[in-house]
């Protein structure tokens, strides 16, 4: 792994709401650490509502992680473009993070400890 990242199984139970609905709720959430970046809380997609998400055409590219994929949030009053990211294929090195999904902090988006 990159020394600049460790990924660790976040501790306890993890919620993220959007536009007053829960999206997902887990207890077995990863927190990534990278650099002096804030802790990223990613979530196993099982445990989230995919209902909710529409998957976009974004993508960008990580030197450490891969090429990541977008989803976009649709709640009752509008749709959070790209809110959602995943490494569907990440480098070996965090290859933890596959199948997981992280989510963008913004005021719309909630991710909290319960």
């Amino acid at each position: 792994m990159a020394s600049h990242i460790k990924i660790t199984k976040a501790p306890g139970t993890w919620t993220v709401r959007a536009g007053g609905a829960v999206l997902g709720e887990s207890s077995a959430a990863l927190e990534l650490r990278e650099g002096d970046y804030p802790p990223v809380i990613y979530f196993p997609r099982s445990d989230i509502a995919m209902a909710f998400l529409d998957a976009s055409d974004e993508t960008s590219h990580c030197p450490h992680k891969g090429d990541a994929s977008y989803y976009s949030v649709i709640t009752k009053s509008r749709t959070l473009s790209n809110a959602v990211w995943s490494y569907e294929a990440p480098k070996d090195a965090v290859s933890e993070i596959k199948d997981y999904l992280a989510f963008y902090d913004m005021d719309e988006i909630a991710v909290e400890q319960i």
